[in-house]
């Protein structure tokens, strides 16, 4: 543990977040951010005024803007970055970084064009193997870990000592990571997540209750399942955290971007609009729904609330019609 130094990449709500876990979990960390001012504000006043107003970060966190000084002696490195631009950033890093550090990725998205996970660019950018990477995943919504309200989460790794080193290092007193193995599930679960989000922020923001939003959540954990059952994924993966969990928050509160982004869409918004809204916060969902998308139809899985949400997003279908195409879709065994 004392020999540990972690480099966090990327300051958004998330990164500086996780940062503070690992600093109140006793960890050695540096959170770096690409904007110098937000990196200034963390080191003289303790704060991340942008994504964590009003948050107080340990004393023992620190923050810069230069990845040089972020990745001096640093044994892992932290990927908080959003998802689409993890290959681009990290392409940009990888001379500096320890070849034989552990490279931990919170990004929860499929990457366009090459369809890969987030585990997946990065071996490929970095050169390095499968069991060299770790992916932290499951229901972590900012905001109330910022607050230190209690949660659980996952470290996935193939490399099971891997993944309990991480975990010793962000265990706190309101933070409990598990390990588990299943990297493909805990992956999957973290990406469709986002885009079964967005279809019931749509659905609340249609005026549409509890029996709908259950339905979804139901429905987008089966059709997750099944693209994780042709990728290789344990299903018993999807019942736990990095699935049930990170999806039932994810869909329910009002602290989720993608949630926030559908309900903006459900309410005649375009696009654009509930873009220009969100200043700046990414909502993974808006582009990952593609690439799963592509993912299930080059693997012959049938995931309609993910169609459904792409034609949405790209291809101008409106949210009113959206209730009416799933439920008219034919009858069937729900197994």
């Amino acid at each position: 543990m004392g020999e540990m130094r972690v480099a966090v990449f990327g300051a958004g709500s998330w990164g500086t977040t996780f940062a503070k876990v690992l600093a109140d979990a006793g960890t050695d960390v540096v959170l770096w951010s690409r904007r110098r001012e937000v990196a200034d504000a963390i080191a003289e006043h303790r704060e991340n005024p942008d994504y964590l107003p009003g948050v107080t970060l340990p004393r023992g966190l620190e923050s810069t803007s230069d990845p040089r000084v972020a990745l001096d002696g640093a044994t892992d490195v932290v990927l908080a970055v959003p998802s689409q631009s993890l290959r681009h950033n990290l392409t940009a890093w990888r001379r500096l970084i320890d070849p034989s550090a552990t490279l931990i990725s919170l990004a929860k998205g499929v990457e366009l064009g090459t369809l890969k996970r987030m585990s997946e660019v990065v071996v490929e950018v970095m050169g390095v193997p499968a069991a060299q990477v770790a992916v932290v995943t499951g229901p972590n919504l900012a905001k109330e870990i910022a607050a230190e309200q209690p949660t659980a989460s996952v470290v996935a790794c193939v490399d099971h000592d891997r993944a309990v080193a991480v975990q010793q290092a962000c265990t706190t007193g309101y933070f409990r990571p598990y390990t588990n193995t299943d990297v493909v599930g805990c992956e999957l679960g973290g990406a469709c997540k986002n885009v079964i989000a967005l279809s019931c922020g749509m659905a609340a923001g249609l005026g549409f209750g509890d029996n709908t939003l259950a339905t979804l959540i139901t429905r987008g954990l089966a059709e997750t399942a099944r693209l994780g059952e042709a990728l290789g994924a344990d299903p018993m993966t999807f019942a736990g955290l990095a699935g049930l969990g990170d999806l039932v928050a994810t869909c329910s509160s009002p602290l989720s971007r993608n949630r926030s982004f559908g309900a903006r869409l459900g309410r005649g918004e375009t696009v654009a609009q509930a873009l220009a809204a969100a200043h700046g916060q990414v909502a993974e969902g808006v582009k990952s729904c593609s690439s799963i998308r592509e993912l299930a139809m080059r693997h012959g899985v049938e995931m309609p609330i993910t169609e459904v949400v792409h034609r949405v997003c790209h291809d101008g279908f409106d949210p009113r019609e959206m209730a009416g195409e799933l439920i008219g879709r034919k009858t069937r065994p729900e197994r």
